[in-house]
C-alpha cells in the first residue's frame, strides 16, 4: 500500500445528525407544504439530542436504512422524497429507479440549497454545527499511530471548507496534506477522486487502499484496480456488508481495522 485513501462522512466522522438536519431544512425550504413539515420540530429535537439515539425515531431510522444507497447531497433530498411518498425501496436498483424519476432541476436546486444551508449553519451557529460531528475514536487513534508510514488522502463529497473546519476543530488537520484532500469539486463520483489521487501520487491504482462506508462507491472504483474496504462502522448495515464480502471487498470493523487496513 502506497497510500490510504479515506472517505470522510461515515469513515472518519459520524456526521449523520448534521446531514439529516441540514437536508431536512433544505427539503422543507424547497417545499414548505411538504407533509414532513409537521414532523420537522420533533425530528430536529431528536437529531439535536446527543445523549440519546435518534434511531429510536422510526422516520430517522428509515432514512438511515436508505442512506447507504445514495452518493451526494441531492441524494438526501431523494431519500426524504422516498419517505414522504412512502415509496417502497429496499435495494440499490429500487433507489436508482426512484432517483431517475425525480426532476434533474429539482435535484440541482436541492444540491445548491443544501450547501447554502450548511454554510449558514456553520457560520451562524458554529458550536451547534461542530457538535453534530463526532470523529470515530478507533480510526482517529489508528491514524495517529500510523501517521508517517504511508500518506493519508481524503476522497469526499463534502465541501473543502467544512472538511477543513472539522479537521482543525479536532486536531486532525496535520494528518492530511492539502494536495491529497479531494472534495466535492473533484468530480461527481469517487472514481474521479481516485483517478485524480493516482495521478497526483504517481502510483499504480492497485497500491491504493480506499476505505468507504458505501458499497456503491467501492463498486465504482473497483475497475481501476484499487483495493476497496467497506467501513462497517459507517452508514451501512448487514445487507451491504454481506454483499461487499460476496463481491470480494474486505470489510473492516472497529476491532479489526488495523489488521484489515495495514496487514
Amino acid at each position: 500500500m502506497q497510500a490510504l485513501v479515506l472517505d470522510f462522512d461515515g469513515v472518519i466522522f459520524d456526521s449523520a445528525r448534521e446531514g439529516l438536519l441540514v437536508s431536512l431544512r433544505t427539503y422543507l425550504s424547497l417545499d414548505p407544504g411538504s407533509a414532513l413539515a409537521a414532523e420537522a420540530p420533533a425530528l430536529e429535537v431528536a437529531l439535536g439530542d446527543l445523549e440519546t439515539s435518534f434511531l429510536a425515531v422510526p422516520r430517522l431510522a428509515a432514512f438511515m436504512a436508505l442512506m447507504a444507497l445514495g452518493n451526494r447531497a441531492e441524494d438526501y433530498g431523494v431519500t426524504w422524497a422516498i419517505l414522504e411518498r412512502r415509496h417502497p425501496v429496499s435495494d440499490q436498483e429500487g433507489y436508482n429507479t426512484f432517483y431517475a424519476g425525480t426532476r434533474p432541476a429539482w435535484r440541482q436546486a436541492f444540491h445548491r440549497r443544501f450547501y447554502e444551508v450548511r454554510h449558514e449553519m456553520a457560520r451562524d451557529h458554529t458550536d451547534e454545527w461542530l457538535r453534530l460531528h463526532r470523529p470515530y475514536p478507533h480510526l482517529v487513534e489508528l491514524l495517529r499511530q500510523r501517521n508517517g508510514q504511508v500518506p493519508f488522502a481524503l476522497a469526499t463529497a463534502k465541501d473543502r471548507q467544512s472538511v477543513r473546519a472539522l479537521l482543525e476543530a479536532h486536531g486532525l488537520d496535520g494528518l492530511f496534506v492539502p494536495e491529497l484532500v479531494l472534495d466535492k469539486e473533484t468530480g461527481v463520483n469517487k472514481r474521479a477522486h481516485l483517478q485524480a489521487l493516482q495521478a497526483r501520487l504517481g502510483v499504480p491504482a492497485r497500491e491504493l487502499t480506499f476505505v468507504d462506508d458505501k458499497l456503491n462507491h467501492l463498486e465504482a472504483v473497483a475497475p481501476l484496480g484499487v483495493r476497496g474496504v467497506l467501513a462497517a462502522w459507517g452508514y451501512n448495515g448487514p445487507r451491504e456488508r454481506d454483499q461487499a464480502r460476496a463481491r470480494g471487498f474486505a470489510v473492516a470493523a472497529a476491532e479489526n481495522a488495523e489488521s484489515v487496513l495495514f496487514g
